[in-house]
C-alpha cells in the first residue's frame, strides 16, 4: 500500500453494502447512504502525549463501524478509501 497514515490517522477499505430492494425495485446509489463500515488497510504510529507515544487500538484487518460524516474520502488505484482519526471509529465489528 503506497498509503501511509500519520498519526492517529486510520485508512479504511469502505465496505459495499447488500443491494437494497424494495419489493422488486432496486434503491439507486444516489438515494442511498453512505457506508459506516469498512475494513482497517493501513494505521499510523499512534497519538502523542507529550513524549509519550499512544499506540493505535485497531490494527490492520480489522473491520469496522466509523461516524457517519467522519473523514476525507479519497481514491487510490480505482478504490474508495477513507482516511480518518482513530476518533471517529465508533467501534470493531467481530
Amino acid at each position: 500500500m503506497a498509503i501511509k497514515p500519520i498519526r492517529d490517522r486510520v485508512l479504511v477499505e469502505m465496505l459495499d453494502e447488500e443491494v437494497e430492494k424494495v419489493g422488486s425495485l432496486f434503491v439507486p446509489d444516489t438515494a442511498k447512504e453512505k457506508p459506516q463500515q469498512g475494513k482497517v488497510i493501513a494505521v499510523g504510529e499512534g497519538k502523542r502525549d507529550g513524549d509519550k507515544l499512544i499506540p493505535p487500538t485497531v490494527k490492520v484487518g480489522d473491520k469496522v463501524l466509523f461516524s457517519k460524516y467522519g473523514g476525507t474520502e479519497i481514491k487510490y488505484d480505482g478504490n474508495e478509501y477513507l482516511i480518518l482519526s482513530e476518533n471517529d471509529i465508533l467501534a470493531v465489528i467481530d
